[in-house]
């Protein structure tokens, strides 16, 4: 009896292997469905109606073979019906899919269902809110920059056509022309630095940088213009303070963020750097006297071409604080823009310590 039971036992496992490996071979998961439930019905009918035949030689043959396709029947029936559901979802989510391959960034998964299609529906359904986010980005790009590269390009066309007709001596425009080139060329090096951002192209030599000789060396760069504007710049840093990040693209974040601040600070305001050591990290700050950021827009400050005042086009194309934005989270680093007590605005960002 034993070696009878034995016996059954590798049968039926042997063909349930050999069943379900044939299953899995059908084409449609409705199908798959339905012979893995067929299989899980035949099998241990089978085995027990093989076991009787063996051990007691049964009479009523007819009736174990009538219950057997009675629950093969509802087998089939069940497993068409769960695959019938299952594959509804999925059709809806391949629609879904196929809609997006062919263009339409509005489509989304519905989500409801068993929880592993959900789940897949929502990842989809994200992956879809950020090419969308993506693609308007990318037409925002080229409207903006189409806006700000047309204008300086426009005013060297007029003046090269004045000096070309005689209406002008060329003396008089070759300072403003020289202006132009020098605007856009910093947009272009700008669109390079923002590409290569988002490529994850950006080739950075980390190691120790002093702080104080970044802060100096940008507060020296804009002294000129801030003197022409009756804005005072100070720093606050203590000279042994040191960060793990490249020295050029700490110093383009900071130049950035004191251009921005000095070109919104009235005339006898002030600007200051402030840097404060918070153990694993040190922040540095930038705070003006200017008009502050307009109410809820600090958590935009940092899209591209976004400009606390939309009217206004000069003083750049409103990509700084996006560049800023890209360094600093490439060293490991946060940024983030507030309100300043007393008035003002305030951006601040964190890097390593190296100390």
């Amino acid at each position: 009896m034993i070696l009878t039971a034995v016996t059954v036992a590798v049968g039926t496992l042997l063909v349930g292997v050999i069943a379900a490996l044939i299953a899995r071979r059908l084409p449609s998961l409705g199908l798959q469905l339905a012979a893995f439930g067929l299989v899980a019905v035949a099998l241990p009918l089978g085995a027990v109606l093989g076991t009787g035949v063996v051990m007691f030689d049964t009479g009523h043959d007819v009736e174990i073979l009538a219950i057997a396709c009675a629950a093969g029947l509802a087998a089939l029936v069940g497993a068409w019906l769960l695959s019938r559901s299952i594959v509804q979802r999925l059709n809806k989510l391949g629609k879904a899919s196929s809609a997006m391959a062919a263009g339409d960034l509005t489509a989304r998964a519905e989500v409801a269902g068993p929880r592993e299609i959900d789940q897949v529906a929502h990842d989809f359904n994200h992956m879809a809110d950020r090419l969308e986010e993506l693609f308007d980005a990318r037409r925002q790009l080229v409207v903006w920059a189409s806006h700000d590269l047309r204008t300086p390009v426009a005013s060297l066309r007029a003046m090269i056509e004045a000096v070309d007709d005689g209406v002008v001596p060329a003396d008089r425009y070759v300072p403003v022309m020289s202006e132009q080139i020098t605007a856009l060329g910093r947009m272009i090096d700008d669109l390079f630095e923002l590409a290569r951002i988002d490529a994850e192209a950006l080739d950075l030599t980390v190691g120790e940088t002093s702080l104080a000789e970044v802060v100096s060396s940008c507060v020296r760069g804009v002294e000129a213009e801030a003197k022409r504007r009756s804005v005072t710049v100070e720093a606050h840093v203590d000279p042994s303070w040191r960060v793990q990040g490249s020295p050029e693209s700490v110093e383009r974040v900071l130049y950035n963020l004191l251009r921005n601040s000095l070109r919104h600070t009235p005339a006898d305001g002030a600007i200051s750097v402030v840097v404060a050591n918070g153990g694993p990290d040190i922040q540095v700050a930038v705070e003006d006297t200017g008009a502050g950021f307009p109410d809820g827009s600090e958590s935009v400050a940092f899209e591209r071409f976004w400009r606390a005042d939309a009217a206004r086009t000069d003083g750049g194309a409103g990509l700084g604080l996006a560049i800023a934005k890209g360094l600093v989270e490439a060293h490991g680093g946060r940024i983030w823009a507030e309100g300043r007590a007393g008035g003002g605005a305030r951006v601040c960002f964190t890097l390593p310590s190296a100390g």
